[in-house]
């Protein structure tokens, strides 16, 4: 049974940028749908339900029809938000002095040029979605985003740093601002944890 972790901070923690109200109903209720769905789906088929979320994700062509979209849907969820609540901290925000932050402005030429290009995937998903930063298949550093809950763990990419853009994530505080969540996200990035997500990867 896969279950819901907690939260390493409390809700109110990412005020102003992020309100308490949307941390609590964000992981109470909707990434607890995604863990109570996903072990609902895989009740019937034991055979699974000992893999591993990325398992999972990694080798859906294989997970039996009946529970695909299923599990694809809600292990994305739960792998994305997991993930996600990680890459969050109060005293976050600013630029990353380590390896991901000379590796950024190698790849994108400076880390405005890499904002500026991050922003652009999350405004531009359609609905409901992510903005990803990821290693690729070659080591290198790529903006990516996804739709709905999908990972890119699927396509054979490690996120290191993702910003989920759901209404759900920022609708109480900014409405139909998406933009002015976005930016408000940067506040509050732990770079310290997407260094360490860096550093499984290329080691």
């Amino acid at each position: 049974m896969f279950t819901l972790p907690k939260l390493p901070y409390d809700f109110g923690a990412l005020e102003p940028y992020i309100d308490a109200q949307t941390m609590e109903i964000h992981h109470d209720k909707h990434h607890a749908a995604y863990v109570n769905n996903l072990n609902a789906a895989l009740e019937k088929f034991p055979q699974w339900q000992n893999k591993s979320l990325e398992d999972l994700l990694v080798s859906l062509d294989e997970v039996p029809a009946a529970i695909r979209t299923a599990v694809r849907n809600n292990a994305g969820g739960h792998v994305n938000h997991s993930l996600f609540w990680l890459m969050l901290s109060k005293s976050g925000g600013g630029e990353s002095k380590g390896a991901v932050g000379k590796e950024i402005k190698k790849q994108f030429g400076s880390f405005a040029a890499f904002q500026d290009q991050f922003n652009t995937a999350a405004k531009s998903v359609f609905g409901s979605g992510w903005a990803w930063l990821v290693v690729d298949k070659n080591g290198e550093l790529k903006v990516v985003s996804t739709p709905n809950q999908d990972s890119p763990v699927t396509d054979g990419m490690y996120p290191i740093l993702g910003l989920d853009v759901w209404e759900h994530a920022y609708y109480l505080k900014y409405q139909n601002r998406r933009p002015d969540y976005i930016n408000a996200w940067w506040h509050v990035i732990n770079w310290e944890r997407v260094e360490e997500n860096y550093e499984k990867v290329t080691k």
